[in-house]
C-alpha cells in the first residue's frame, strides 16, 4: 500500500488541508536598494504597481510602490505564521507591535477578533543583491476561538529548534516550528492557537536534505492529516518522484530521498478542526455572517487603530532584528533590551 493518499501540483499559493487554510513560499532576487531609501535601484517601468506579482528578473513588488511588501491590511479568524529563511521582514500592526525579523525567525500572529497590519521587504544593502526566502502559513482558529484578543508573538532564529540527523554530506535538517521530531519541542505557540493543544497533533517543519540523503517521516496519528510540500529539487517519496507537488501522506512511516542537487520541503500536520470556512480575502469565518460582520467591524474601526502616516512603514535602515510588543517592551536575539 503507498504512503501518499493524494498528489496535487503547487501554484503560487498552496493548497491547505484543514486545519491549514494554505501556505505561500516568497523566493525573490531582489537587487541592490537605491541608497538609503531600502527600495529597489531598478526602473518599476512595466509593473502593475499596487499588484505586481509578475516576478519579473525574479522578483515581485507584490502591493508595495515603492519598496516591496504588503503594506496595511487586516485579517480576522485565524493565524500567520512566517518563518523569514532569507532577507528581513519589516511588521507594523494596530496593536502597537513592531518588528524587523529574519535569519530563521517566526512571527506568529494570531489575528483572532481582528488586526491591521503592514508587512513590508526593506532593502537594506546597496552594494549588493537583497535575495528574500520565507514562508507564510495560514492556520485557522476553533469557532470558540475566532473572536479571541489578537496575538502578536515572535521566535528567534537562535531559538528554534533544529534537529540534524545523518553524517556530513548525508544529513537531513528539520527546523521545527511546531510540533516535534525524535523527541525535541518547538517553542510554545500562542495560547488561543490550534497548535496550543497537544491532542491536536499540530506540525510544522522545514525539511532540508543534502544530496542523495534519506531520512524517515515518523508515524502519526490517524485523526491527524499530513501533507509535503516538495519545493526544492527533487524528492522520492515512498518510491514515487515528486516534482513541484504536494503529497497528503499516509499515517505509517515514510522514508524520503533526495536527488542529485539536494531537496526542501514543508510539512503541515493537524488533526482538522471540522467546522465551516467561509473566507473572504483576509476574513475567515464559518458563515457568511461572520464575514459581513467583519467587514463591518474593520470600516468601523474595530480592528485597532492604525495611527502611523503611512500604510507601508519601515524601520531605519540600520535597524536590527527586534520585536516590540504592544506593552512597549522589546525583545531582540539573546535578551530583552
Amino acid at each position: 500500500m503507498s504512503a501518499i493518499r493524494q498528489v496535487v501540483p503547487l501554484a503560487q499559493q498552496w493548497p491547505g488541508v484543514d486545519p491549514f487554510l494554505f501556505a505561500v513560499h516568497h523566493r525573490d532576487e531582489f537587487p541592490a536598494a537605491d541608497g538609503d531609501t531600502m527600495r529597489p535601484a531598478a526602473p518599476l517601468t512595466g509593473r502593475d504597481l499596487g499588484q505586481d506579482f509578475s516576478g519579473t528578473d525574479g522578483w515581485s513588488m507584490y502591493h508595495g510602490t515603492t519598496v516591496p511588501g504588503f503594506p496595511q491590511h487586516p485579517h480576522r479568524g485565524f493565524e500567520t505564521v512566517t518563518v523569514a529563511l532569507e532577507g528581513v521582514i519589516d511588521h507594523t500592526d494596530s496593536l502597537g507591535a513592531a518588528a524587523r525579523f529574519g535569519n530563521g525567525d517566526t512571527q506568529w500572529l494570531t489575528a483572532g477578533a481582528g488586526i491591521a497590519h503592514a508587512e513590508m521587504f526593506p532593502l537594506l544593502r546597496d552594494d549588493a543583491a537583497n535575495p528574500l526566502e520565507l514562508f507564510q502559513i495560514w492556520l485557522n482558529l476553533a469557532p470558540e476561538d475566532k473572536d479571541a484578543d489578537p496575538h502578536f508573538a515572535m521566535f528567534w532564529g537562535e531559538e528554534t529548534p533544529v534537529v540534524v540527523r545523518g553524517e556530513e554530506g548525508a544529513r537531513a535538517r528539520f527546523r521545527v516550528i511546531a510540533g516535534e521530531v525524535d523527541g525535541v519541542r518547538a517553542l510554545a505557540p500562542p495560547p488561543e492557537s490550534w497548535a496550543a493543544r497537544e491532542e491536536n497533533h499540530v506540525a510544522i517543519w522545514i525539511v532540508t536534505l543534502d544530496p542523495g540523503a534519506s531520512t524517515e517521516l515518523p508515524a502519526f496519528p490517524d485523526e491527524a492529516v499530513r501533507t509535503l510540500y516538495n519545493y526544492g529539487g527533487a524528492l522520492t517519496v515512498d518510491e514515487r518522484e515528486l516534482g513541484y507537488e504536494a503529497a497528503v501522506l499516509e499515517p505509517a512511516p515514510v522514508t524520503v530521498t533526495a536527488g542529485d542537487d539536494g531537496a526542501a520541503f514543508l510539512v503541515l500536520q493537524g488533526r482538522p478542526i471540522g467546522a465551516p470556512v467561509v473566507q473572504h480575502g483576509p476574513f475567515v469565518g464559518t458563515s457568511r455572517e461572520d464575514i459581513v460582520a467583519a467587514m463591518d467591524d474593520y470600516r468601523a474601526g474595530r480592528f485597532g487603530q492604525w495611527t502611523l502616516e503611512r500604510n507601508d512603514p519601515v524601520h531605519a535602515r540600520g535597524e536590527g532584528r527586534f520585536a516590540r510588543y504592544p506593552d512597549g517592551i522589546e525583545h531582540r536575539p539573546g535578551g530583552t533590551a
